[in-house]
């Protein structure tokens, strides 16, 4: 069964199949921000996403992070790390020079996710 969440003009916030959840790309709400706390903020309304859909941060398989500009890649590293526990990192790419739709959005986080 596929069960969809969120659901925008567009697309859905996340699809979910046979127990795993694929979000769509989300980014923070204030983009008057810099790196770092725009990484916060998009991890911050993930796990909140994940939770409402009963997974958690430590059940990321995948992440595919979309960067405006990669020379501060470090700047969200920061923030990623200080989110998630060493133990539990998903597998990760970093896709760097993206057109986000706005010139101040600087992030956008993409993960797969199993359920608890």
């Amino acid at each position: 069964m596929i069960t969809r969440h969120r659901k925008a003009r567009t697309l859905y916030g996340a699809v979910e199949h046979n127990g795993v959840i694929y979000f769509a790309g989300h980014a923070a709400d204030d983009i008057n921000t810099g790196m770092k706390e725009q990484t916060r903020q998009t991890c911050a309304k993930l796990e909140t996403f994940l939770n409402e859909l009963g997974s958690s941060k430590s059940n990321i398989l995948q992440a595919r992070i979309y960067l405006s500009d990669m020379s501060r890649k470090e700047e969200m590293n920061e923030a990623w790390l200080e989110w998630l526990d060493g133990a539990d990192l998903p597998s990760r790419a970093t896709i760097g020079g993206c057109d986000l739709g706005d010139p101040k959005r600087l992030i956008e986080i993409v993960l797969t996710a199993a359920k608890d």
